[in-house]
């Protein structure tokens, strides 16, 4: 089978960027086979787009629903193009539907983890913390029951805890050396089934075999150029995924929103309370009650003036005091028990700077109780 993307297949390590090789990617796709029916088939770091488009034809484009994810805007543009759906923007922050696709095609970034500013990675593991594990754990809920793995890693992260991982979710596992050497890399499938439907002897071997091959104890076998043994069928999809999307606004989205709604400006009277209302006189004088809780509310602030001429800029507060009172009861026995209570109070304060002129305090900060 020739691809149809050769250019792009080759074009390694690009800003960080591994696609697979021609060579490898041919040979992989020999390994799958549809099945009746509609698929839904997943690369959750799809690059440009090529291994996923690649998939989707191989399995028949027709009847195949090809759903990508890619970091990088300029890749995310160009797999727009190739595939039936494309998210841009990181994977940690996406919400797609568990369980409806039926291949997984899993080409992570590869490297250690780095620790943000909290000290966190989002890593939930006991092992050496690497990029392909954290994908793994990402991703693997997205694969239905029945569902095919491709996962294209360097044999070095197949150590204890990745193989652990692996025999525990999938069955019929297989791990093949990349055509491509240049990055150590390994191709492994498998199938995903509950962990009660694997069989004791096949999971030892497999393991042994896993373990192996990430130590460098033995050599995977290279890809087949032709697939001999019984190809992975990829089962039909269940239902269409119900959730798709990026949780926060890509860059280009919010940018259009804001030039849409012009930002709060237009509102801004109604979310910012910045319209401006003439208060009503109270219908009677306040009572220290009602002084309190208009203080309280900073509605008695301003310039003032009274009837002798003098004018102050008053600003209203209140602050908590406590109350102390102390109770005594006597006991049973003879003692006395004292009971302290403590009790807060809104204690109301007045501000004024004094704008009056001629007056001895003006431009004194006075406090009005």
């Amino acid at each position: 089978m020739a691809l149809m993307f050769p250019r792009l297949a080759r074009n390694f390590a690009k800003n960080g960027y591994y696609p697979t090789d021609e060579a490898t990617l041919e040979r992989t796709l020999n390994a799958l086979a549809p099945s009746d029916g509609p698929i839904c088939i997943l690369d959750p770091c799809a690059g440009e787009g090529v291994a996923i488009a690649e998939a989707a034809h191989a399995l028949g484009r027709e009847h195949v629903t090809a759903y990508a994810v890619e970091y990088d805007q300029e890749r995310a543009d160009h797999a727009r193009r190739l595939v039936d759906r494309c998210i841009h923007g990181d994977l940690m922050d996406t919400l797609i539907t568990r369980q409806c696709f039926g291949l997984l095609w899993l080409n992570p970034p590869y490297g250690d983890l780095a620790r943000d500013a909290n000290g966190n990675m989002g890593y939930e593991g006991r092992g050496r913390a690497r990029l392909e594990k954290l994908f793994y754990q990402k991703t693997l809920p997205q694969l239905q029951y029945g569902g095919v793995l491709v996962f294209i890693i360097p044999s070095y992260v197949l150590d204890q805890e990745m193989v652990g991982w692996l025999t525990r979710h999938f069955t019929d596992l297989s791990v093949y050396r990349a055509v491509d050497t240049q990055f150590k890399q390994v191709v492994v499938f498998g199938r995903r089934v509950r962990q009660r439907e694997l069989a004791g002897d096949d999971v030892k071997s497999i393991r042994a075999r896993l373990l192996q091959v990430g130590q460098a104890e033995i050599e995977a076998q290279e890809l087949p150029p032709a697939w001999t043994a019984l190809p992975y069928s990829i089962p039909a999809a269940q239902a269409e995924p119900a959730h798709f999307y990026r949780i926060s606004m890509e860059p280009a989205q919010f940018a259009e929103e804001v030039q849409r709604l012009q930002g709060l400006w237009p509102s801004s009277e109604t979310h910012l309370g910045a319209a401006q209302q003439s208060m009503r006189p109270p219908a009677r004088g306040l009572s220290h009650w009602h002084l309190a809780l208009a203080l309280a509310a900073g509605a008695i602030s301003g310039v003032v003036q009274s009837k002798s001429g003098r004018i102050l800029a008053v600003k209203g507060d209140t602050y908590k005091q406590k109350a102390t009172a102390t109770e005594y009861r006597e006991r049973d026995d003879g003692s006395v028990a004292e009971t302290r209570i403590l009790t807060d109070k809104f204690v109301p304060v007045i501000r004024a700077w004094d704008l009056t002129p001629d007056s001895a305090t003006l431009g004194q900060i006075l406090t009005i109780h």
